[in-house]
């Protein structure tokens, strides 16, 4: 009986998760084999119950992120239509921005799902570090001006060139720049750094920013995953670009991590190994 009843309670929670009963727990009654099984099935429903509320939250948030373009753009057609509004310069000029929004938001759930396949095609040639962080600032180097911040860089001497996808890692690094813009005061400072550590190339993306609280900082990457939504909804932003940031990196065998400290800052570093430079 010491061995049938949990192998029954653990058939009855099987089949409830066939069901569609994520997140359902089973007793653990021992630290034997039986107990660890208890405890693995109790980590795996709510794995596949934590997967399935981030798919309808992402779902969700996709909704609303095509909702809101689309609705400025049919709203403006109506009204030309029914001639409230004048066709002006001004108004095609913001129907082609909303178009463009919803295109930037196609092509990064492209992005994710050709590197959610193993299939994110990847032009490598060999590329100095420096011309993709010098890239990078020219391309931000107006808005931060105009956001009143100082867009740094700092590149260390000789250092060795990367095998990388250029335009894919530029916008890496971007979307990592892009986001410190959004969150950095005006008079703060945001530093492009290249240097080596040990076995390592790291790019760094560091600002003087409001800064993450260590409970966000495990699931930042995720996609669609708000620190603050509220804040998120003010500055803009699909909340994908991080999630991109992290595919393109490790699509070429690297890894992206961060550290942030409340008032001071965060600091967003790319990591590849100079085995693949």
């Amino acid at each position: 009986r010491l061995i049938t009843h949990p192998l029954r309670e653990l058939t009855t929670a099987t089949r409830k998760l066939a069901a569609g009963d994520l997140g359902h727990q089973v007793s653990v009654r021992s630290r034997d084999e039986l107990g660890e099984l208890a405890t693995q099935f109790n980590h795996m429903s709510a794995d596949l119950d934590h997967a399935v509320q981030l798919r309808r939250q992402m779902t969700a948030d996709i909704a609303h992120d095509l909702r809101t373009p689309l609705t400025v753009i049919s709203g403006y057609l109506e009204s030309l239509r029914d001639q409230v509004l004048k066709p002006t310069p001004e108004r095609f000029a913001t129907l082609y921005n909303e178009t463009q929004i919803l295109q930037g938001l196609v092509d990064d759930l492209h992005t994710l799902s050709l590197a959610d396949a193993g299939e994110l095609p990847l032009v490598r040639r060999p590329t100095a570090p420096a011309e993709i962080l010098a890239h990078v600032a020219e391309a931000y180097g107006h808005a931060a001006e105009q956001a009143g911040i100082r867009l740094l860089t700092q590149i260390s001497d000789e250092l060795p060139m990367v095998s990388v996808d250029y335009e894919r890692m530029s916008r890496a690094l971007g979307n990592l720049v892009s986001n410190a813009l959004r969150y950095t005061p005006v008079g703060g400072d945001i530093r492009l750094i290249a240097d080596v550590d040990q076995s390592q190339l790291r790019m760094r993306v560091a600002d003087t920013g409001r800064g993450i609280s260590a409970e966000h900082l495990s699931n930042i990457f995720e996609r669609f995953y708000r620190a603050d939504a509220a804040r998120q909804q003010q500055t803009g932003g699909s909340g994908l670009g991080l999630a991109i940031v992290r595919s393109i990196v490790e699509a070429h065998g690297g890894q992206v991590s961060v550290e942030s400290i409340i008032g001071q800052g965060t600091t967003f570093t790319v990591s590849l190994p100079l085995a693949s430079v």
